[in-house]
């Protein structure tokens, strides 16, 4: 008896700082860790559905896994607000994107060139001017749009069309990757 009550609060001991934490870093309690460094994945409700939050993304390699979405980057588009890195609206004809929040990482992206690369072998560049928001969402400043996932690459119509797909399919596996020099130079000289 002795010992389960032992067992009992030493178990208290250790599962409760956890449990205090993540209530703390997400200020809502939480379903569970994600695998993202054990950063906390949380949740946010949204006209009665409960959407993930996210605070990571994964790892970025010079091939990485995302999913591309389309966004209308444009005054009174999908967006809302005029893009965080340069707090402008974007033509559909500028090759832009916006990241989900772990691979915007504070804006340290803003204005970088990305290479993406759809599964039919097509590739373009595209500038990132934007975040696509994976910790917030549901009010007017997102358009009332969810939190996007921790693996969104968010391109406007001129990247989809780059890449050769049609918008109509909504959400599309790409890999992506910081731009090289020569991508950059043909994004400059060649749009």
């Amino acid at each position: 008896m002795y010992s389960i009550i032992t067992l009992l609060i030493i178990s208290l001991l250790v599962l409760l700082p956890h449990h205090l934490e993540a209530i703390s870093s997400c200020n809502e309690s939480c379903r569970t860790l994600n695998d993202c460094e054990g950063q906390l994945i949380c949740t946010l409700i949204c006209k009665g559905k409960s959407f993930l939050k996210f605070k990571c993304s994964p790892p970025i390699t010079s091939s990485t896994p995302a999913k591309l979405t389309n966004n209308d980057f444009s005054e009174g588009g999908d967006g809302g607000a005029p893009s965080q890195c340069d707090e402008r609206f974007h033509s559909n004809t500028e090759r832009v994107v916006a990241l989900s929040t772990g691979w915007y990482n504070d804006g340290s992206r803003c204005g970088k060139i990305i290479k993406i690369t759809a599964k039919n072998g097509r590739s373009t560049t595209a500038k990132v001017v934007d975040q696509c928001d994976s910790q917030n969402g549901c009010d007017a400043e997102h358009a009332g749009q969810p939190p996007c996932k921790n693996n969104i690459v968010d391109g406007s119509n001129a990247v989809w069309s780059a890449l050769g797909l049609d918008t109509d399919l909504g959400v599309v596996d790409v890999t992506w990757s910081m731009a090289s020099n020569d991508d950059v130079y043909a994004l400059k000289h060649y749009t």
